[in-house]
């Protein structure tokens, strides 16, 4: 057995902009303990500062552990976030992750990834206006703040991951109810653990976290063999339509190439990493990922990407990146090196290419990500997402469920009349 991780001293450690650290008082077996009811054995909860500092064979054994699996919770993906720099105490994500280890062993039975973070960008489930009331409220810092996520993925998976076992259940019981213990050991204003499972969301809510309902939009395969399927399901004028798109793409100079594993080249990775760069700048976003990241990615994940591209006169002009899940297809970024000159490119490569490798490869879903209410022509319908949120101070936890009471009966409204304009027939 790998050894067990270091142990870090529990510290609320200065970020970007402070240079005033505070310091908890650091338990030489870890934060906290959580008990559980197998065995008198306890299960010891830790903090490390680095992915790697968990061996890569124990990490995975825990995300072998869940029912259905999406490769954003491997090893390989949180390591290629922190070694290529696109996560760490510079971008303000420092990777505080949560080990638990069974006290008498130190064999890790569950780890989640968590980070300590000075600010709420990347993560797609937004809290600026809490970190506003929250000063208003009491003259406190709202940052730092914990947050366990996949940093700059809005993709559903389990945050808490378990080793298989019988005692596996117990374990997961245990450890999501100590999260509270873990945000108030380390003097932090809030836990937030954002694209959670269901499940997951209705286990945190006995431990005292506060639930929040989101929207994606998702496609969703009922069995179809071929595209012409899926469209045989569709309104006529909604099937027309997104035949002419598909058919004036083919029609045009560019061509589309489906690549994964070993066809995919760094001169690849090269070309979409300016287009991701040209998306971003054009939006006025942030580029939260850095060139070294998707070629780490393409160099330890490859199998696990599906790198759709269009080339014209053998140039890669445009591509998409999606990453392929036990059951779905995760559509996660696209950019084309021309913006928006090649009509109905976007829509190709996104959602109708996706849709086709899902239907070939008999995966369940495609996750297309939030925004954009064009998507639900396309297919995509409106569905629900789940985030679980946990603040020290009681008053403003009080607060804000309130408002979280009348967000979700507005948010279920908002699903319900979106999915009202459904193709579907």
């Amino acid at each position: 057995m790998a050894n067990a991780p270091r142990t870090n001293t529990c510290t609320t450690r200065a970020v970007e902009g402070r240079t005033k650290k505070r310091m908890v008082e650091k338990r030489r077996g870890g934060i906290c303990n959580a008990a559980r009811d197998t065995k008198d054995a306890q299960v010891q909860l830790s903090l490390v500062e680095s992915i790697l500092d968990v061996s890569e064979e124990e990490w995975d054994e825990c995300w072998n552990g869940q029912g259905v699996k999406n490769p954003f919770l491997k090893h390989r993906f949180l390591s290629c976030l922190e070694r290529s720099g696109s996560v760490g105490k510079r971008t303000g994500w420092q990777p505080q992750h949560l080990v638990a280890n069974e006290t008498n062993t130190g064999k890790l039975l569950a780890c989640m990834p968590m980070y300590l973070k000075s600010h709420s960008y990347g993560e797609y489930v937004f809290d600026h206006s809490w970190a506003s009331a929250y000063i208003q409220y009491g003259g406190r810092n709202y940052y730092p703040k914990l947050q366990s996520c996949v940093p700059f993925t809005p993709a559903t998976g389990n945050r808490l991951l378990v080793r298989n076992g019988p005692d596996a259940p117990e374990i997961a019981k245990a450890v999501s109810g100590a999260l509270p213990q873990v945000a108030d050991a380390l003097g932090v204003s809030s836990l937030h653990i954002t694209f959670n499972t269901q499940e997951e969301w209705e286990e945190l809510k006995q431990s005292g976290f506060l639930q929040r309902i989101g929207m994606q939009y998702h496609w969703k395969n009922n069995g179809y063999r071929t595209f012409d399927d899926f469209l045989g399901e569709l309104q006529q004028k909604k099937r027309k339509s997104i035949r002419q798109e598909r058919k004036k793409v083919a029609a045009s100079s560019v061509e589309i190439h489906r690549l994964t594993g070993r066809e995919i080249e760094p001169k690849h990775w090269d070309a979409f990493y300016s287009f991701y760069r040209n998306t971003t700048d054009r939006k006025w976003g942030q580029a939260y990922l850095s060139k070294d990241f998707f070629h780490l990615v393409g160099e330890e994940m490859a199998e696990d990407v599906l790198l759709v591209v269009a080339t014209e006169d053998n140039e890669i002009v445009a591509g998409a990146l999606n990453f392929i899940g036990e059951d779905c297809l995760f559509g996660r970024n696209w950019g084309c090196k021309f913006g928006d000159y090649y009509k109905f490119l976007h829509f190709e490569l996104c959602y109708y290419q996706a849709i086709e490798y899902a239907i070939e490869t008999g995966l369940a879903r495609v996750e297309a990500g939030a925004q954009g209410e064009h998507k639900i022509q396309r297919g995509y319908l409106p569905t629900a997402t789940y985030s679980s949120h946990y603040f020290t101070n009681q008053e403003f936890r009080n607060a804000v469920g309130r408002f979280l009471h009348h967000e979700k009966r507005q948010m279920m409204h908002t699903i319900e009349i979106l999915g009202e304009a459904s193709p579907f027939k």
